[in-house]
């Protein structure tokens, strides 16, 4: 079985995850199980955690937006970096080292400034935002706690990762959607920030395999 944590909200916020319901109409789960909680809350992820006792768990959670990093910088270091210290905690906590394998989701924006083309694991990390900065704390953490208690804990870089289910803030969803628009006739034209920003992508789903 799958379990999860959602962030409580006054409306549903699980359009993305509408299909692994059992009954997506009435929200009965079936093969996942979904429980409030939130990456700023140690309480209740020790809770969960040492309810759970999961094999495996995938910190996917974060504010993943490189811009709004900059206009909610200290939430974004709550929750993508010391978020990430309070699940490794909560491991420890609920007696699981020997026993979870622990995977966090890292960033291309860990390298920012690149200091080398193309990246690889020993390129020296230079981020250049609140979001990047945050997930380079992550980063360490993960790195400290594996060295430090031997548990199974791994960082995935991951480049920039396209699927449908992609935000529509996010610039491949805005691109697509604004050209659908300027063909319907709801838009005149749309703005983009730095035309210069090179990277890389690829589909959710080779990356996840």
């Amino acid at each position: 079985q799958v379990h999860g944590i959602v962030r409580r909200s006054s409306s549903f916020n699980t359009g993305r995850i509408e299909h692994l319901y059992k009954n997506p109409q009435a929200h009965i789960e079936g093969n996942m199980k979904l429980h409030y909680g939130d990456l700023t809350d140690s309480t209740c992820l020790v809770k969960i955690i040492n309810e759970v006792k999961p094999t495996e768990i995938y910190n996917l959670g974060a504010q993943s937006h490189v811009k709004i990093s900059f206009d909610l910088a200290e939430y974004t270091a709550d929750v993508d970096g010391v978020g990430t210290l309070r699940l490794l905690d909560a491991i420890k906590t609920c007696g699981l080292i020997n026993s979870v394998k622990f995977y966090q989701a890292s960033t291309s924006e860990l390298f920012g400034k690149v200091q080398e083309i193309p990246q690889k694991e020993t390129t020296p990390f230079y981020p250049r935002s609140p979001y990047g900065a945050a997930k380079l704390y992550a980063y360490w953490i993960v790195v400290n706690f594996r060295e430090a208690y031997n548990l199974f804990a791994v960082n995935g870089i991951l480049f920039n990762h396209e699927s449908p289910r992609r935000g529509a803030n996010f610039v491949t969803r805005k691109i697509s959607r604004s050209v659908a628009k300027i063909h319907l006739g709801q838009l005149d034209c749309f703005s983009l920030g730095n035309l210069d920003a090179k990277r890389d992508w690829g589909h959710a789903k080779d990356y996840v395999e």
